[in-house]
């Protein structure tokens, strides 16, 4: 029980300027170290992300958990069946110190489809294919493949 609050307290207690990067990054790191769930801080924004990468086949279970005042996300991870992450990698597009934003007709495919674009967009955060489909551009937040 010490050390879950412990471990709590290293993942809410720091002030970060890029929450979002923080968050792809644990996904990514998790993964390469074989963890089978992470908690990640809570935010409408990252649960929104983490329901389209559950929804693409990225991650697992989400829950929304609270211990006290802090609210946390309790993320179960995918593998395949080599054991390997199915999330392999990440690449942060649109950062704090740069906004790079794409129109509905200059949103590429990434990967040729083997990977995932995630934009934000006046409906919400979507994948690259929802949102041409949607004709709807918006922030370039990552990658993921």
């Amino acid at each position: 029980m010490k050390e879950e609050f412990q471990e709590l307290k290293n993942h809410l207690g720091k002030n970060m300027n890029d929450p979002i990067g923080d968050f792809i990054i644990r996904i990514k790191n998790a993964g390469n170290v074989k963890k089978e769930s992470i908690s990640v801080p809570f935010s409408k924004m990252k649960l929104a992300i983490a329901k389209l990468l559950r929804a693409k086949g990225y991650l697992g279970n989400i829950t929304k958990k609270s211990r006290g005042n802090a609210k946390y996300l309790e993320i179960a991870l995918l593998y395949t069946e080599n054991g390997e992450p199915v999330v392999s990698d990440v690449r942060r597009i649109s950062k704090p110190s740069r906004r790079l934003y794409e129109s509905a007709k200059n949103i590429k495919r990434f990967r040729r489809g083997f990977g995932l674009s995630v934009l934000s967009t006046p409906k919400g955060i979507m994948a690259d294919v929802d949102a041409k489909k949607n004709n709807l551009g918006g922030e370039l937040l990552f990658n993921i493949w």
